[in-house]
């Protein structure tokens, strides 16, 4: 037992240490990556994640009255989708899609979209984390987009995951869904809730630290 705890300090602490890095380091970490002959002022920096969403799904403090007890439906079933989205919190752009599945094939897909809407003569830097299907490959055809990796074990770092809580909290908690098709509708339509205010994307998706010049 005392084997493992020292294990996970060790880890956690190594963690940590790789995140700060990270931190102090992006900016080189960024000329490294990219094709050598790109200025920093024609990189457009992302974030990317996904997350699961479907019939079993948070519940969150309801209003009710006073000397009430409020009650709330919990599905039972299991079926999910996978929104897959990418943030440019300098420019407020957005990119999406919702899949059934979560895989080489669905982030090739989502690449291509961050691909397309990168203006000519401008290049996108993707700031990813270790999933499995996060590899360097699905991003090989598009010239004008580098994936940079997360240190392992660093939600914290990616802002994608205060989008999700975002998510939950305003549009997607105790809700029911009827089957996959409803659950891709209604998720569709929480994401195009917020992007719809850029300066909301921004705000929340925003890190001193992804400023390269």
């Amino acid at each position: 037992m005392a084997l493992v705890g020292s294990q996970v300090v060790q880890n956690t602490l190594s963690s940590h240490y790789k995140a700060k890095k990270l931190l102090k380091n992006f900016q080189l970490e960024t000329i490294l990556h990219i094709p050598g002959h790109l200025p920093l002022d024609r990189i457009d920096v992302w974030f990317q994640d996904e997350a699961r969403f479907g019939q079993q799904n948070p519940t969150t403090r309801i209003w009710a009255e006073t000397g009430t007890q409020s009650r709330i439906v919990k599905q039972k079933q299991f079926e999910y989708g996978y929104l897959f989205g990418a943030v440019c919190p300098a420019t407020g752009q957005t990119e999406a899609l919702v899949s059934p599945f979560v895989n080489k094939e669905a982030m090739t897909q989502h690449m291509r979209q961050i691909s397309q809407a990168t203006p000519i003569g401008r290049h996108a830097v993707v700031i990813i984390d270790g999933a499995g299907w996060h590899t360097h490959d699905t991003a090989s055809e598009f010239s004008n987009l580098t994936l940079i990796k997360l240190p392992p074990y660093s939600p914290e770092l990616n802002p994608i995951e205060q989008v999700w809580s975002w998510l939950r909290q305003h549009c997607l908690s105790n809700r029911v869904f009827s089957g996959y098709v409803e659950i891709v509708d209604e998720v569709s339509k929480a994401w195009n809730q917020f992007i719809s205010i850029p300066d909301r994307v921004k705000k929340i998706c925003s890190r001193k630290w992804i400023k390269l010049i």
